[in-house]
């Protein structure tokens, strides 16, 4: 069902089955777990290790909290328990916390339609955009994560590397070059029997910001999931990209919180 007239609560319906309750691994030796009414995806030491989707009714969510996090821990694992604004019950964020979990930065659950989107952008002048296919562009990619966010990247460099060479159909990547730096750098997963491709860490360094690269970043990617049969495609955006991706045409539908746990 492709909805050319947004209609929010279907088209939330239609995230939450194909991305978080029929999900699926993020890369090759990544399990997603049904127990009971939660989906989890354990990731290892080097991977991504957390709860998808929970739903849960007053009674059995404080059992189900701990049930994960007896879980997690005995695998000796940090993991994350991905909290949407619509998910119950309605004080799941309460309970979390109560339960030792730390809530990051809040964001905001964006989908655009990507026949509708304005996919004009092009970089400015002096810029080019090139694809990542090999070890040198994953440390481009890296380098510019760093810059940008100011944390560690060698989670990202060994994740990208592994989808690169493993599972490529399922991963585009890309770089942002003023002559032989990088400034801005972000990926796209692709997910296989769903309409959706995610967009993620889109960053542009600091002294670059405000020229219309991320922008073209986004139309680049967006292309490329047009290209391979996608519908829609998902953010989870910061303050300072949600007003960027409502003017290209992104659709604002709830919000997301990661709640860690830290073993």
């Amino acid at each position: 069902m492709l909805m050319t007239h947004v209609d929010h609560s279907a088209l939330l319906t239609l995230f939450d089955r194909e991305l978080r309750e029929e999900a699926r691994p993020d890369g090759p030796g990544v399990r997603v777990e049904r127990t009971g009414d939660v989906v989890r995806q354990v990731g290892g030491p080097q991977g991504w290790n957390g709860v998808l989707w929970a739903a849960l009714g007053e009674a059995a969510a404080d059992a189900a909290i701990a049930g994960q996090i007896a879980h997690f821990t005995g695998l000796g694992l940090d993991f994350e328990w991905k909290l949407y604004g619509h998910d119950r019950p309605a004080d799941l964020g309460q309970r979390l916390r109560a339960a030792g979990f730390r809530p990051e930065p809040e964001e905001t659950l964006m989908i655009g339609e990507i026949a509708t989107l304005s996919l004009d952008a092009e970089p400015p002048e002096g810029v080019r955009i090139v694809p990542v296919t090999d070890p040198r562009g994953v440390d481009l990619v890296a380098d510019v994560h760093e810059k940008a966010f100011g944390a560690d990247s060698a989670w990202l460099r060994d994740q990208l590397l592994t989808r690169l060479s493993a599972d490529p159909d399922t991963v585009v990547a890309v770089v942002a070059m003023a002559g032989d730096e990088p400034v801005s750098a972000a990926r796209m997963e692709l997910v296989p029997g769903t309409r959706f491709a995610g967009l993620w860490g889109g960053g542009t360094v600091a002294a670059w910001r405000g020229r219309g690269i991320y922008r073209a970043l986004v139309a680049h990617r967006a292309h490329h999931a047009a290209a391979r049969g996608y519908h829609y495609l998902q953010v989870d955006a910061s303050s300072q990209s949600r007003p960027i991706l409502e003017r290209l045409g992104f659709t604002p539908l709830t919000t997301t919180t990661p709640y860690v746990y830290t073993a």
